[in-house]
């Protein structure tokens, strides 16, 4: 576990796409953005929170970073339960995908 508070945590990722690429997943189920509530929105600034002190601590908030959410099929997103990507460590590239 690389963060964890009673909102959320982060975990290294099995297949990364940078050398740091950490996931940052609330504790409360939310499938996408697309469940998003007024009643439930407060965890995604926890999880952007959690990612910035992320990058913070891996060296990257100077250099840069990227934070990404993927919203189901034709957004690459695999696993419904909403969940931030944070990759750092070399050069990002636009478009990416």
């Amino acid at each position: 576990m690389i963060y964890e508070d009673d909102d959320v945590v982060a975990f290294k990722d099995l297949n990364p796409q940078a050398p740091t690429h950490v996931l940052v997943v609330p504790r409360k189920h939310i499938p996408s953005l697309n469940e998003l509530t007024p009643q439930n929105s407060d965890k995604i600034g926890k999880m952007l929170l959690a990612a910035q002190k992320i990058a913070t601590d891996y060296g990257h908030a100077e250099s840069g970073y990227r934070v990404v959410f993927n919203c189901n099929h034709d957004g690459g997103q695999t696993v419904f339960h909403v969940h931030c990507h944070v990759l750092g460590g070399r050069q990002m590239h636009w478009p990416p995908g």
